[in-house]
């Protein structure tokens, strides 16, 4: 049995979500620069923001592995080049790229940028996967998401040792084949294997009969609508165990266009079970496995299933539009002064007599809010309505810069 330690590895789409996967427990993060990468519209980094997440990175022992997995064109590869120069200055423990090419090229050129080949590649062998570690010096393969728990089990055996396999755990599931999806381009325009997939799969769709124009009719409606294309979102969590026995040594979180909340709900969540696993055993995470879920269902998220891990996914027709049980309210940006009150920012509104909960990185906690007085006045106030205004409330355990407050979803059903 394959004991080692996995790696937990969060999307960042910006500096927010940087210092939420930080805080929260990830090994390493996976972030793009301005181009090359297949999330245009996610913050990302410049060269100069890059230098700075990979400083924070490193100084906090975690690991930053850049995301240039776009399919380029001849006329892409010199600036593809440049950037992965200026990647490799930054500091970058990793490229992720999916393009064959472009992988030749980085190991040809930037012999110092260590290559992990992307989920784009769709890598699905044995052979397939040595070929990239053998001509191109890839360490790292992210699985293609179609693959088994068998099928990973069967490539680790016949793989050697050197070359890792990170699979994806959690988050969004493309509907095409490991994201080579053509539909947004043939819809909009955009492509999304060049990085501005528009997520025309996560739209209502209606069945139109040619001569009965205007007469939208429903396919597999629930009381949210129809979403004929979108998958079912992926959750591992439950499964850990059964990954760190197929050999795979990174488990990979989706979603570098997610907020910082989404990002430390999900990180929180896997980092205590990856911790209970790796620390007190097996029977202890399955034990803890159904208070984890419930933590999970705090975050923003669609109908989960196993994707492709244990055969032929459940039907995605039906499955349901986002929801989730608490909303994030603020962020903690003091711990407590001597009356034991917190300085918060606010997100969104709460009143006094809420039950909320302080995320930090032990876990999350409860507690009722006895009062709430604005820091710029010193007014006592029932409730406050505008994002960013600061806030003192009284906290009865230790919280800290960093830690996330949310209350009850007033939208949740």
């Amino acid at each position: 049995m394959n004991k080692q330690k996995m790696e937990l590895l969060a999307p960042v789409g910006g500096m927010e979500q940087l210092r939420a996967a930080v805080r929260f427990g990830a090994d390493a993060v996976y972030g793009g620069m301005k181009s090359y990468g297949l999330r245009a519209f996610a913050g990302n980094f410049d060269p100069t923001q890059l230098r700075e997440a990979v400083r924070f990175a490193h100084a906090n022992n975690v690991k930053f592995y850049v995301t240039m997995n776009i399919l380029p064109t001849d006329a892409d590869m010199q600036g593809f080049l440049v950037a992965a120069q200026d990647a490799l200055d930054a500091g970058v423990d990793a490229a992720i790229v999916s393009d064959i090419g472009a992988a030749l090229m980085l190991h040809e050129e930037l012999p110092g940028l260590p290559i992990h080949i992307s989920t784009q590649a769709n890598v699905l062998n044995a052979r397939t996967a040595e070929h990239f570690h053998r001509m191109m010096g890839a360490e790292r393969i992210v699985l293609s998401r179609e693959l088994s728990m068998a099928d990973i089990a069967s490539m680790r055996q016949a793989l050697p040792q050197e070359l890792e396999l990170e699979a994806f755990v959690h988050g969004a599931m493309c509907v095409a084949y490991s994201g080579r999806c053509l539909l947004s381009n043939a819809l909009t325009g955009r492509s999304g294997n060049r990085g501005a997939c528009a997520q025309p799969c996560r739209w209502q769709y209606h069945l139109v009969e040619e001569k009965r124009p205007g007469e939208y009719l429903p396919v597999c409606e629930d009381e949210r609508g129809t979403y004929l294309y979108s998958a079912y979102d992926l959750c591992m969590l439950p499964h850990l165990h059964e990954l760190q026995k197929a050999g795979v040594i990174s488990l990979k979180i989706e979603g570098r266009m997610k907020t910082a909340y989404y990002v430390a709900t999900v990180v929180s969540a896997y980092r205590r079970a990856l911790d209970l696993l790796e620390n007190k055993g097996e029977e202890a995470f399955l034990a803890a496995v159904p208070a984890l879920m419930e933590e999970l269902r705090k975050a923003s998220h669609r109908a989960s299933n196993t994707g492709f891990y244990y055969g032929a996914p459940e039907p995605a027709a039906g499955a349901e539009g986002f929801s989730q049980s608490m909303e994030y309210v603020g962020d903690f940006i003091a711990p407590q002064d001597e009356n034991g009150e917190a300085l918060i920012r606010l997100k969104n509104r709460f009143y006094v007599g809420d039950e909320l909960e302080a995320l930090t990185p032990a876990g999350s906690q409860r507690f009722t809010v006895e009062k709430m007085t604005l820091e710029a006045t010193g007014e006592h106030v029932q409730t406050a309505s505008v994002a960013g205004t600061l806030i003192r409330i009284p906290v009865p355990f230790p919280v800290d810069n960093g830690d996330l407050l949310r209350g009850p979803n007033r939208n949740h059903r």
